[in-house]
């Protein structure tokens, strides 16, 4: 560490602790805790000064955290906010106004507004680009229809990432823009999906008549895939390149469960056990190395990658566990319909784990995608055969 990092470091330290000094975690009101925080740039450090943070490498953040939860504070409930915290915040940074940041950014960060996503729809998942959800200008304001699916915590969400076509005449790629959608205005109708675990943490969105002033329209128009773009390898970083302690996660809930059932254990499980955590581990390891990168710059198509291992390795991980438990692994503790505001799968049974798990492969980007996005932009392997007649392939790859 250079002399110039160390320094950092330590006013950095310096910071929060005069922050908590200024602020007992264990008396202060938990909201306006969190306000003041974000007030004094320790909410994002690598945000501008201003924005909740100091505008400090992106690495300085796991530390700040650590501080934080060492001193007993309270958090912003990362795991109900993750879209808005993952995705929204980062697109919002890097193509919102100045009035667009002051507005969003800190009720987002403080938990106080939680967020949605309206990009999928019954006939344009993978292929975002075909969306028939049109928003037509009417004076100051842009009147929307159509329908989303497959919007995971729509039911407790205040506003929403929105893209809509506002331009038919165009190629598919270049008719979208993006929007800040107020999601508890009229015309905004939230149903909820029933999954394989018998939970609904996803829902579909009918959009009838639903009114989003010009000032909510995030970039230019005509710029959402520019920035649809940007927001999805957000997504899929956050997805796949969150940190993690060694044998945490899924590897960790099935190592457990190899060391409690010495009875089940067989040569063939042992191998597949020990293949896995190596896999997961180096999956960790490339995590680690992906938010150094991403400290220095924006996501690339890495966190694509990163997104497809961490969906194959739960999806065989909830596999194994199955295996290791027998028949006690067909027992699944809860069909009730609920709408969970969280998604947890250390804390649920290995039913729940395995039924979830499928879904992994489908969110934030089919596998299959995934797999041609690496391919072309990653190894640099020859392109698909362009799918719009009208725009040259190297085009709808910016």
């Amino acid at each position: 560490m250079t002399a110039d990092e160390t320094a950092m470091h330590a006013d950095l330290r310096r910071r929060v602790a005069d922050f908590l000094a200024a602020h007992d975690p264990l008396t202060s009101d938990r909201l306006e805790f969190l306000r003041a925080r974000y007030d004094a740039g320790l909410a994002w450090v690598s945000f501008p000064d201003g924005h909740g943070g100091l505008g400090l490498p992106r690495a300085l953040q796991l530390e700040v955290d650590q501080l934080f939860d060492e001193a007993g504070a309270p958090d912003n409930n990362r795991l109900a906010n993750g879209i808005g915290l993952g995705m929204a915040a980062p697109t919002i940074l890097a193509f919102g106004t100045e009035k667009q940041k002051q507005r969003f950014l800190k009720p987002l960060w403080t938990g106080e507004e939680v967020w949605c996503q309206l990009f999928s729809e019954p006939g344009a998942g993978s292929d975002l680009a075909a969306m028939a959800t049109r928003a037509v200008r009417d004076g100051d304001e842009w009147v929307v229809n159509g329908q989303k699916v497959w919007t995971t915590g729509a039911h407790s969400a205040r506003f929403a990432i929105l893209v809509a076509r506002t331009n038919p005449d165009v190629p598919k790629h270049r008719g979208l823009s993006y929007f800040l959608c107020d999601m508890t205005v009229p015309g905004v109708d939230v149903r909820p999906l029933r999954q394989l675990t018998g939970e609904a943490e996803f829902n579909e969105v009918f959009l009838t008549d639903v009114r989003i002033p010009d000032a909510q329209r995030l970039g230019a128009e005509g710029q959402g895939w520019e920035v649809a773009t940007a927001t999805l390898n957000n997504e899929r970083v956050a997805i796949g390149g969150s940190a993690g302690p060694r044998e945490g996660g899924m590897v960790g809930v099935v190592a457990r469960t190899w060391r409690e059932q010495p009875h089940r254990r067989t040569p063939e499980l042992h191998d597949r056990l020990l293949r896995l955590w190596v896999e997961a581990e180096v999956a960790r390891l490339t995590g680690a190395r992906l938010r150094q990168k991403l400290a220095l710059g924006q996501p690339g198509p890495e966190g694509s990658a990163m997104k497809l291992t961490f969906a194959r390795l739960n999806q065989q991980l909830s596999g194994l566990e199955l295996e290791l438990l027998g028949e006690d692994g067909l027992r699944y503790s809860d069909w009730t319909m609920v709408r969970p505001e969280v998604v947890d799968f250390t804390e649920r049974d290995a039913g729940y784990r395995y039924l979830r798990a499928k879904g992994n492969s489908i969110e934030g980007g089919t596998s299959e995608i995934l797999r041609n996005i690496v391919a072309e932009r990653v190894l640099g392997l020859p392109a698909e055969p362009r799918v719009d007649k009208d725009v040259p392939w190297k085009e709808l790859r910016k």
